[in-house]
């Protein structure tokens, strides 16, 4: 990790695509594309393209079509999915008390940037390793987008810093406000140790009301009961070298959390995810239908 994460931008790439491809979007980021250049946009299609082969053998069709296919069928749905579940669990949390967001594995995440008015009144940290926090610092400025006042980036290296020590000591943030957290598209690449860890960190920084939202991939991701979608993002995450780790039954994730002082408040399979959150797309969009990542399910906990 001591260069920017390639799984990271890939993402912003698919927010991008998708932002711009479509009059009705599962989730919008109007700024995931300013953070890249437009030689990596035009390189990163023209490569996801060129895969075809690798992620539907029997396509044949033009090259704009092969993206289009390669985009909604396997990279957009986790990070449009994790997005939308977890952006409207913050609005809820922030209308009733959160004052404080943390956003781990922050990567190319855009919602400081794109704040809507209830947030203005929230403290936002950005936690992520050196390299990727420093080259969203480098992209935000050659964009011309400047960093609100209620925003802060806090460079951690999680393999090797605790990360919550700098989090406390940061001077905008405090330990009794209710805080709201995010791990998108972090958990897949903890050890179950790493994770029990951070699980023990939240329930010792944050106070009671406080939540966390994240995806994790399910218990069967890393096997033959794997689907199809779900074997291939687990090799294009070793290709980035970013392995995937570990993976969780709904059981499992349960005493986890409730051993940490946290109870499932929200819980979302692929297919009810692709029924709350997928359903005005592909309504609108019949042609080119997106599902919910095999394998992979949504979580919403809340510290009692």
């Amino acid at each position: 990790m001591k260069q920017k994460s390639m799984t990271a931008l890939v993402s912003a790439f698919s927010r991008a695509y998708h932002t711009r491809q479509n009059e009705t979007k599962i989730f919008e980021d109007c700024i995931a594309g300013k953070l890249l250049t437009q030689d990596e946009y035009r390189q990163i299609s023209q490569n996801m393209a060129s895969g075809i082969g690798f992620f539907n053998p029997s396509f044949a069709d033009s090259p704009e079509e092969a993206l289009r296919w390669v985009v909604d069928h396997q990279l957009s749905p986790s990070p449009l999915g994790r997005a939308a579940f977890a952006e409207k669990a913050l609005e809820t949390a922030v209308s009733i008390g959160a004052r404080q967001y943390l956003i781990l594995g922050a990567g190319y995440d855009t919602f400081g940037y794109r704040q809507p008015d209830w947030a203005k009144g929230i403290q936002i940290f950005e936690i992520d390793h050196p390299a990727t926090a420093q080259d969203k610092k480098k992209r935000l400025a050659a964009a011309g987008i400047g960093i609100p006042q209620n925003v802060h980036a806090i460079a951690v290296d999680f393999s090797q810093e605790q990360w919550q020590s700098a989090l406390v000591q940061h001077p905008a943030f405090q330990r009794e406000q209710v805080s709201f957290c995010s791990l998108l598209g972090l958990v897949y690449y903890l050890s179950k140790t790493a994770f029990v860890s951070m699980l023990g960190a939240f329930n010792e920084i944050l106070p009671k009301g406080s939540s966390i939202a994240f995806d994790y991939p399910d218990q069967h991701s890393f096997c033959d009961q794997a689907g199809d979608r779900a074997k291939k993002q687990v090799m294009l995450a070793e290709a980035a070298n970013e392995k995937m780790l570990a993976g969780y039954s709904v059981q499992e994730l349960e005493q986890l959390l409730s051993a940490h002082g946290f109870l499932i408040y929200e819980h979302r399979t692929p297919r009810e995810m692709t029924q709350q959150y997928f359903a005005a797309y592909n309504q609108a969009n019949p042609e080119h239908p997106i599902e919910a990542l095999d394998n992979v399910n949504y979580c919403l906990a809340v510290r009692r």
